[in-house]
């Protein structure tokens, strides 16, 4: 009979520990921060040319994009679904900010890039909490659907925007740092003050860990997905209008990929796929670790081919190390 109350000691004891030093706690979670700091030692002794400050501007400007497509699917998963139109509404919200009006107003682009994600949020979010419909079949249709749009208006050429400033807000630098980066980092805090801090974050939280109990609570379950889709729409959109930026022109391929680099990122930041847990630094972290991984490869000069293998290689990696550890700390408990 001494071994079950050795057990319940043994718990006590790690919750107390917790309790006295917070930071210790918070610490044993953050895996994928030590992940991006052990890549970040593999870079400096791979390469001189990493930790250059025009590579790293580079590497900032990268992440900064699919960063922003990452909060969405981040707020997405959370909830229990997923999305895999991320990439082709991006796509479909930069060719039409670059073409309507032939991109001769930057904040007319903007605000067309904006329109677009929020209708499609809109679209997305009837159907999944109003119809009941699985997120992935209704994303997988709004994926085919945007990307033809995207082909149909092109007709595979790139639409480049006619106004002369539109490149400045992805070439502007702050204290040195890009402001696409600083754009990233605040919304990023924005939303975390949302997850974190608000009624709303806390429905969230609920819906994704169980959606009937958090009806019965009185949970506005089907508004708050509704909600959540259209402020993920929103800011895909909006990066479609600072890729286009980036880049200069609006390509039909654009955003390809994106979906499952910005799964890959939640998930190794720790996020569960069938939701109600995670925390917005790991998506972050997750997204840093995707674009160090890629730029290094690149700098290594190592084939496109074998990155694709290592981006798959690194989210099978992810997805058995976060399934584990979940495991072990239900164990614990």
């Amino acid at each position: 009979m001494s071994a079950p109350n050795e057990t319940v000691s043994v718990n006590v004891a790690s919750s107390d520990t917790k309790k006295s030093n917070p930071f210790l706690g918070w610490l044993k979670e953050q895996y994928p921060l030590f992940i991006l700091i052990g890549l970040l030692i593999v870079a400096a002794f791979s390469t001189d040319a990493f930790f250059t400050t025009r590579n790293l501007t580079n590497l900032l400007l990268q992440v900064s994009v699919i960063g922003i497509v990452t909060l969405a699917q981040f707020l997405i998963i959370l909830t229990g679904g997923i999305d895999i139109s991320v990439g082709s509404v991006l796509a479909l919200a930069g060719v039409l900010c670059a073409g309507l009006m032939n991109g001769e107003s930057v904040l007319l682009a903007a605000v067309v890039a904006i329109a677009v994600g929020l209708l499609s949020g809109i679209l997305t979010g009837y159907l999944v909490s109003f119809r009941g419909l699985e997120p992935f079949i209704v994303t997988l249709g709004i994926m085919a659907l945007a990307r033809g749009l995207v082909y149909a208006y092109t007709e595979g050429v790139p639409v480049k925007p006619a106004a002369e400033d539109f490149r400045e807000i992805a070439t502007t630098t702050i204290a040195g740092i890009p402001v696409l980066g600083l754009i990233w980092l605040g919304l990023a805090a924005a939303i975390w003050f949302m997850t974190t801090r608000t009624v709303f974050g806390r429905r969230i939280y609920a819906i994704g860990s169980n959606k009937h109990a958090a009806y019965a609570s009185g949970v506005p379950v089907r508004r708050t997905l509704l909600i959540v889709y259209i402020f993920a729409g929103i800011l895909v959109g909006f990066a479609g209008f600072l890729l286009t930026a980036r880049i200069g022109a609006a390509t039909p391929t654009a955003g390809s990929l994106y979906e499952l680099d910005a799964i890959a990122a939640v998930v190794i930041g720790g996020a569960a796929l069938s939701g109600g847990k995670g925390r917005l630094s790991g998506a972050i972290f997750g997204t840093l670790i995707l674009g160090v991984i890629a730029n290094l490869l690149v700098l290594l000069n190592v084939s496109a081919y074998l990155q694709d293998a290592f981006r798959g290689a690194l989210i099978l990696f992810a997805i058995v190390f976060t399934t584990f550890h979940v495991r072990k700390k239900f164990a614990k408990n």
